[in-house]
């Protein structure tokens, strides 16, 4: 087995950190991310900022990083007026910079994540919060599929240690990424759903009932949230739990709220509560936490010191 392969074993047992907020990191160093393509814009021109988010994640204590692709695809770039190979160099490029920032801790094992999220984002719009597309689900097939194909080119020391569906909204899209995945079985993927509420994902079906859509995958590694509230997580991580046997992965938003008519975030976030309660998640029932919008370094590093001190609990 390689050591590529036995690390992505890993990510099976044990618990484990996975990174925070890219696009708010990104945001803190002045990076523009305004734009309809969101942090994608950061590989077009600013890639060498995306290094100083990935050092800092790696030394707060992540032991997985995501590639800045969740925007990227050839219809979101088609949009933005840019040829489809521009959006497949995008991809690979992403992957290509996530793996440089990885080699310069020869003597951490950090996995890279090819982040795509759902036909919604390429959209812009906020449809991957609700799943209502105007597609069919043959569309939703081919999306998925062309990024995959991009990705699955890679030799085995160039390509990402699995692909990371995030913020997916509905069952029907998943289904489709099964479909799309099919032809390329060496690959390995984890499934994050966005939430409507502590028990539903977005579109309205149960987490339960998606969780075992894509525990029956035999590419399918874990089976997770994100982009939620961290109060509904207890009933989230329950509710994983019960569908499937996959480690559940969680990473939440900071806490704080998006309040979409004034476009801008309310509430506060405190890195410190976020440690504690992701030591209440892994205690749950999840294996693998980290964090999404709004979230830091220090929160991550708040709960690689959480995981630390379960392990040594438990020792």
């Amino acid at each position: 087995m390689t050591q590529k392969a036995e690390s992505r074993d890993a990510l099976l047992r044990g618990i484990h950190v996975i990174d925070g907020g890219l696009a708010s990191e990104l945001e803190c160093l002045g990076a523009h991310i305004n734009g309809p393509l969101w942090s994608a814009h950061v590989l077009e021109d600013e890639p060498e900022k995306l290094a100083d988010v990935y050092r800092a994640y790696i030394q707060a204590g992540s032991q997985c990083i995501a590639t800045c692709s969740y925007q990227v695809s050839r219809m979101g770039y088609a949009e933005f007026g840019l040829p489809p190979e521009r959006a497949d160099d995008a991809l690979l490029r992403s992957v290509a910079l996530a793996r440089s920032a990885v080699a310069e801790f020869p003597n951490r094992r950090v996995l890279v994540a090819a982040s795509l999220g759902p036909y919604g984002a390429a959209l812009h719009n906020g449809s991957e919060y609700h799943g209502n597309y105007v597609c069919t689900y043959s569309d939703l097939v081919e999306f998925h599929r062309e990024r995959i194909a991009v990705l699955a080119r890679l030799s085995a020391l160039e390509a990402p240690d699995l692909l990371a569906f995030e913020t997916f909204p509905s069952i029907e899209e998943v289904r489709a990424v099964g479909e799309a995945l099919a032809p390329w079985p060496e690959l390995f993927a984890w499934f994050s759903f966005s939430c409507c509420d502590d028990k539903h994902v977005s579109h309205g079906e149960p987490l339960s009932d998606c969780a075992r859509q894509v525990a029956a995958l035999p590419q399918t590694v874990a089976i997770g949230v994100n982009c939620v509230p961290p109060g509904w997580l207890p009933s989230l991580i329950a509710e994983l739990r019960s569908a499937s046997a996959k480690p559940a992965l969680v990473y939440p938003n900071s806490g704080e709220g998006w309040d979409a008519k004034a476009r801008t975030w309310r509430g506060s976030s405190d890195a410190a509560l976020f440690g504690e309660q992701a030591a209440e998640w892994f205690a749950a029932g999840a294996q693998i936490v980290g964090g999404c919008c709004r979230t830091r370094p220090e929160h991550i590093r708040a709960v690689a010191l959480a995981a630390e001190q379960i392990r040594e609990d438990s020792r």
